[in-house]
């Protein structure tokens, strides 16, 4: 099928945006609930939209640069997961399944970046 692929990035970035949000939406309005909204609403987000840069990076070391920065925030938000779900300032199935993605992707990006550094040999 023309124009098929396993699985967009893009979408999956952004539909880890919605999650994340959804995530931030269920926090309780104490101080530590506030900061780890800003927190994860901040690092969750970054990832889909520093996705644009990575494509449209200028070089394979921009390249590597980009999804290097990307892959940073996706291991904040995955701490930052992981404090809301074991405080547990949430309890919700919302919140594994963002921590799920969120390792999905990172492994994604971490294959992506070494696959990177390979060809740029």
């Amino acid at each position: 099928m023309e124009g098929a692929r396993k699985y967009d990035l893009e979408d999956r970035l952004v539909k880890f945006v919605f999650v994340v949000l959804e995530v931030c939406d269920l926090l309780p309005n104490s101080k530590a609930g506030q900061n780890l909204e800003h927190q994860v609403s901040k690092s969750g987000t970054a990832p889909a939209l520093q996705y644009g840069e990575v494509q449209a990076a200028e070089s394979r070391n921009d390249f590597i640069h980009k999804m290097k920065t990307l892959l940073k925030e996706l291991c904040e938000s995955k701490i930052t997961l992981r404090i809301i779900g074991e405080k547990p300032l949430v309890v919700n199935e919302k919140v594994d399944y963002a921590l799920k993605e969120c390792n999905e992707l990172i492994g994604i990006f971490t294959a992506s970046i070494q696959t990177a550094k390979r060809n740029k040999m």
